[in-house]
């Protein structure tokens, strides 16, 4: 299904040359520009959940972090 967005002629054109420099269409060109947004938003909203994390919470999750490093060496070994 194929639906019509409204933008400005200068905006269209200037995301099609866009599409067309990376090989794409216009669909695809956004698709990859709003993949492209939904990760910015995953990275800020981790990095604000790191942030927001107490260094005794970071400081158990380095040490379970290694505790499964560890096995999964051990694993490897066998």
């Amino acid at each position: 299904m194929t639906t019509t967005i409204k933008v400005s002629d200068a905006l269209r054109d200037r995301l099609k040359a866009q599409a067309a420099r990376e090989g794409l269409t216009l669909g695809g060109h956004l698709a990859r520009l709003a993949d492209a947004d939904d990760r910015r938003t995953r990275m800020r909203t981790l990095k604000a959940a790191i942030a927001a994390t107490p260094l005794g919470g970071a400081t158990s999750h380095a040490a379970e972090t290694a505790e499964w490093e560890r096995a999964e060496l051990t694993d490897q070994t066998r």
